[in-house]
Formats: C-alpha cells, structure tokens, sequence
C-alpha cells in the first residue's frame, strides 16, 4: 500500500512533517481568504450571530432546574448553568453558573471544550462531566458535585478515551472504556463494559459484558424510573444492528427477541419497536418505518400482540417520539415538512390526535420532555426565514411561548420554495430554495444523505448574514441516504445503492440549472462528513454541474477509511474496501482514487480538524496533495483544535464559516 498511495505519511496526525504540511496550506489559503475585507467583514458578522447575547439560551429539565451551556464572547468555553422556570421566564434571569469552563482551562493549563453531563436520577445532585481536549470525540470522565458546584474529591474520573459511562446508583456506574490492549473495537469505541464500585479502583470493577472484537460498540444502561427499574445491554454489531439483553438482578441476561435492525426503547410498561425493514411476527407483517408499541413484560413472556402507532406512507414519515410522563409525542414529516401528534394510551387502546397549539407553518421539534413525572414539553420552531421560537407546552393544557430569537438579517422580500427534481432512476428528489427579491446572486447547494438523517427547514443566523442578505440564494437537498421519507429512503442509498444519493445529488444541480436559478458558473456546494464526501464526488464525476466546491471534515479516501479512527463503524453505511465485490462499487466513487491529472475541476477548498477524532484529517490532506500534485485548483485548512465540529469556540467557528463563505463568494463568477 505504501507504494501506491505516496501520502499515507500524511495520516500521521501531529507528526512534524505532517502538520509542517499543514502549516504551509494554512498560511497559502490565510494569504488568499483572510486578508480581505469582506472576510473580516464575514467573520465579525458571524460572530456576532454566535455571541448574541439574546439568542435563546435552550435548555433541558433535570429536576427542579433548567440546564443550559451558554458560549459568549466573554466565555468563549462556556458556562454550564441552570436556572429555575419561574426565572426562565424573565427576560433576564438569574443564572446559577456551576462550571467555567473558560476558567477550568486557565487554572489547569488545557484547551477543554464542554462535551456534555449526565445528571443521576431521580435526586440530581451528582454528575458525570465529560471534557474533551480541543473539541475531540474522546473525553475525560470527573464527577461532579451539583449542590456544592465543584468536582468531587476521590469521585468517578476517567482518563481521556472514548467512554460510554452512565449512572445505576449514587455508589455505581456502568463504565465502558479503554482497560488496555483489546479492550476496544476495531471502531475505537468500548468493547468491555463494567460495573464500577465507589471507592474501589477502576481495575476492581466487575465485567458485565464483553462484545466482539469487530463490533462497533459495548452499552449497559440503568432505568431508574421507579417501579420500573431495569438495566439493558446492548451489543452494537454495526452501525444498523444491535443485540438487546435485559440484565436481570442477578446478573443473568436475557435475549429480547427484537430485530436487530429495528430501533428499541421501554418507558415505564411499555416496550417500542421501530422497524427498519419488513418484519414478520404474530401472524402479521409490519413495513420499514412503523412504530409498533406493546407491554413490555407481555412481551417478554412470549406475548406477540403488537399495536400499530404509526404507517408510513408514500409521503410522510416518523422522524422522532419522545415520552412524557403519559404521553407519547411522534413529530412526522410530510415531503419533508414536520407536524407532531399526541398518542395517549388508555383501558380502551391508544388514542392519537393533533398537538394543540403546534405551529402549522416552518419546522417544529420537541427537544426536551419530562418522562419521569409530569408531561411538560419544550419545543422549537422556526423556518429558512423565521427565527426560531421556544415554547414550553403540557400535554392538554396549550403551548406558553417562553424565548424567541432576533433576526439575524433581514428577510423581508425572501421566497421559499420546494420543487422536486427527478433523479437517473425517475425517483422525485425534494430540495428547498430560499432566494433573496432579486434571486440573480450566487447559488449554495448543501446536502447529506447518509446514515437516515434528515435536513429539515430552520433558521441559521450565520446563512442568513453571510449568504442570503448578501444576495446569495440557499439549497437544500433532501437527498436518498437521509431519513425525510423514512428508512426505504434511507436503504435506498446504502452501500452498492450509494450512486443513487449523488446521482440524486446531480439531478437537483440540473434542476437548478433548468429552472434558471442557477448556471454552473454560479453554483456551489459544500457538505460536512458524509456530506464532505458527497461533495467530493460531486467534484469528481460530476465537475461540469458547479462553479465551487467546498468539502469539511470529509471522507474521502474510501479504500482506507475503515482503517482509520472510527471508520469500521461505518461499513454497514459504505461496504467493506477490503472485500473484492464492495470495492467494485466503492471504487467507483471514491473521491481520492478518482480525481486525475488532466482533468477540469471546479476550484475547492477542504477544512478540517487536528482534532477531529471520528473523520480523519488524513482524508482531506492526502486528497489535496493529490491535487496539488496534479496541478488543480485547491486550497485547504486545518484547524488545529476543534474535533469532527471543526471549531472549539465561537472565534474559530466564526473564521471557519467566513473562510468558506469568502471562498464562495470570490469563486463563483457572480459578487
């Protein structure tokens, strides 16, 4: 391999010579970008978007309080604080701050970026705190001491790895994480959990369960909920499937007869199975994407009588159900535009109606609910061109209007519209475009497609100042690979079906160049991760259509990717390299063997991370050797912190997103 590939030097990631590499890439597209004024212009109005201090500070319940991470530019870190409702309400309330970060970082001399805390229920006075260094995936572990703000002496701490830790009780937690050699998966992630004890060393803690070598992931998870204690295990065999084990208290494990591939959760009695393909069962047949509910200790004694909550249909599909405390809350999506429904059961079955007071216009989400006692729910709502609006609701009782955000730039005279394109298959593709009056500026067209996730309408300050108000016309592209329609969407694009999400990719390009909205000259694209490599193969095979490329913490050598950081858990998504009849479809599209010498490209530009431990950054260096070698036109930069987001604060994010707004701007034929 070394002979073939001449940059596999550049994987190393903070090797001298590799990040010498960096450093020269960094300093030529600086001189090109950075030095202008429409980039500080850019990045002074993107940052003022990020810093805002009346942007809505969201939140979630745990307990009597409401949690919020709060970045500013005086805590460019961050502050996690928590309030009561009654402050909430105010338009200034009174924050509890329990942890700076900013000042955690100065005081013990690192660069720690907040990656989130898990709260123990149902008394929520200690946390797990997870710090990552420079925005990686892989954190340390401290428990935290909520009543006394402070870090608990002699508590539960992890070294830096990629844990999965989670409460049972005051005195034990499940932990998975690196124990030493063979204690993780080929994907990086833990292979071994344990149940640790306080007070005793991590080294003492009792094996619960161990997975196989070539799985993706090990979970143990406690539900406290009272009456309804119970510990699953999950063994994530890929990206799609998993086995579910019910631990007894006795240690025993029991096989929960659930398809692999199906999604699984338990509230309180009941048990939901999401089905991912067709599944036969009690003498019936369920289609990909039904949610099928049943009491959860029926089912375990054999009981196969299952009601149907939610069908899908040609076009609406379940995107997400959250519980409250006797309520189940489904948001759907009708050619990609929400509603949310309210499922009650009761003696006589499940009644289903409309969630009262739910916007009917934009894109509305439940965020936050109250499972454990009550059946209060937050949720958002916005558009391309409204900002967004937090309202707090109780199943029953309405929706009460909490915060909503300014806006960011002035939409008056925008238009959004949906079309459909149709793909080399005859599939209808849907994309939304959101023009300015005039509609004659540059055009962005950004996607994903990949792994059921879909791109839903919502309010971007950032888009909004440095792209739409400047004249620039905005693309979505609800591509095959997402979830918009559902998981036949989905499978539709996996693995050797991969050349249906670009090839869809391609007929909305078309379709803008049809409709006059856009010409190639004018239109450009930029996708992050899966969406990173989407628009690498759109610079390969499809050149002709676009006028710029911009590609982020991509993937892109796809006969290697398995190969590095968590990319064996992605094969489920993609197909094995390594396998003769997977690396026949693969190599097709792989954008680092498939951009030659001799070839006209439209100009791109490749951002990354240092710290991006999930894609990479090998991926995006070695490709714009190649095509530097090749004499293409290319730029690239590394952000040395930042991890898979590509920024550790506001600062960086806001140079990241005007550098590659400025290099959309300077490369598109229209300014």
């Amino acid at each position: 391999m070394a002979d073939e590939d001449p940059y596999l030097w550049l994987e190393d990631v903070t090797g001298d010579a590799p990040l010498g590499w960096v450093r020269e890439r960094n300093a030529e597209t600086a001189a090109v970008l950075a030095e202008t004024p429409r980039f500080t212009a850019l990045r002074d109005d993107i940052r003022e978007v990020l810093d805002a201090d009346d942007r809505i500070p969201y939140v979630v319940r745990r307990g009597e309080h409401l949690y919020n991470f709060w970045m500013d530019a005086d805590h460019p870190r961050g502050l996690w604080r928590r309030t009561t409702l009654e402050e909430y309400r105010k338009d200034a309330p009174a924050w509890e701050v329990l942890l700076d970060v900013d000042a955690l970082g100065a005081a013990e001399g690192e660069s720690w970026v907040w990656e989130g805390a898990a709260v123990l229920r149902p008394d929520f006075r200690r946390a797990l705190v997870e710090l990552s260094r420079g925005g990686a995936d892989a954190a340390v572990v401290r428990e935290f001491d909520l009543e006394r703000r402070e870090f608990v002496e002699d508590g539960f701490t992890l070294p830096e790895a990629k844990s999965a830790v989670g409460w049972i009780d005051e005195d034990r937690v499940y932990v998975g994480t690196d124990f030493g050699a063979g204690s993780m998966t080929s994907s990086g992630y833990p292979r071994v959990v344990k149940e640790w004890r306080r007070g005793t060393p991590l080294s003492e803690a009792t094996t619960v369960f161990e997975g196989k070598p070539d799985d993706v992931s090990v979970r143990v998870v406690h539900d406290p909920t009272e009456g309804f204690e119970r510990d699953f295990v999950s063994r994530v065999i890929t990206f799609f499937r998993s086995e579910r084990f019910l631990r007894t208290s006795d240690g025993e494990l029991v096989k929960l007869d659930v398809p692999e591939d199906a999604r699984f959760s338990v509230h309180r009695e009941w048990l939901l199975i999401r089905t991912r393909t067709a599944w036969r069962v009690g003498g019936a047949e369920y289609g990909p994407g039904t949610l099928l509910a049943a009491r959860f200790d029926d089912y375990l004694a054999g009981a196969r009588e299952l009601t149907v909550l939610f069908e899908p249909d040609e076009h609406t599909s379940l995107d997400y159900y959250a519980w409250t405390r006797h309520h189940l809350l489904l948001g759907t999506l009708s050619d990609v535009k929400s509603a949310i429904r309210v499922l009650t059961p009761g003696d006589g079955g499940w009644t289903d109606e409309p969630l009262a007071g739910a916007p009917e216009m934009g894109n509305a989400e439940v965020f936050d609910t109250d499972p454990d006692t009550g059946d209060e729910f937050f949720l958002n709502s916005s558009g391309f061109t409204e900002p967004a609006t937090l309202s707090r609701g109780v199943v029953g009782e309405g929706l009460e209007v909490l915060k909503q955000a300014p806006a960011f730039f002035d939409s008056d005279g925008m238009t959004v519209d949906q079309f459909f394109a149709t793909s080399e298959d005859g599939t209808r593709v849907p994309y939304f475009v959101v023009r300015p009056g005039t509609g004659h500026g540059p055009v962005l067209l950004t996607g994903y497609g990949g792994f059921e996730v879909s791109l839903t309408p919502s309010y971007s300050g950032t888009t909004g100042r440095a792209w739409l108000a400047r004249g620039g016309t905005y693309v979505v592209a609800n591509i095959r690979g997402g979830g918009e329609y559902g998981p036949d969407w989905h499978t539709a694009a996996l693995r050797e079906r991969r050349k249906f999400a670009y090839a869809d990719f391609a007929a909305v390009a078309a379709d803008l160049h049809a409709r006059g909205i856009s010409t190639p000259a004018t239109l450009g694209v930029q996708g992050g991760s899966n969406g990173g490599l989407l628009t690498g193969v759109m610079l390969t095979r499809y050149p002709d259509l676009f006028g710029a490329v911009v590609s982020q913490v991509p993937l892109l050598d796809m006969k290697r990717y398995h190969l590095l950081l968590a990319g064996a858990s992605w094969m489920a998504e993609y197909g094995d390299p390594d396998d003769e009849g997977d690396w026949s479809f693969i190599g097709e599209y792989s954008p680092y063997q498939n951009v030659h010498s001799g070839q006209h490209y439209p100009p791109s530009l490749y951002v990354t991370s240092t710290r991006d431990d999930r894609v990479h950054p090998g991926h995006a260096r070695k490709m714009v050797a190649r095509m530097r070698e090749q004499g293409h036109d290319v730029l690239y930069h590394e952000n040395i912190e930042g991890g898979h987001g590509g920024a550790a604060d506001n600062g960086q994010l806001a140079a990241k997103w005007a550098m590659v707004y400025e290099f959309l701007w300077q490369r598109l034929s229209v300014h």
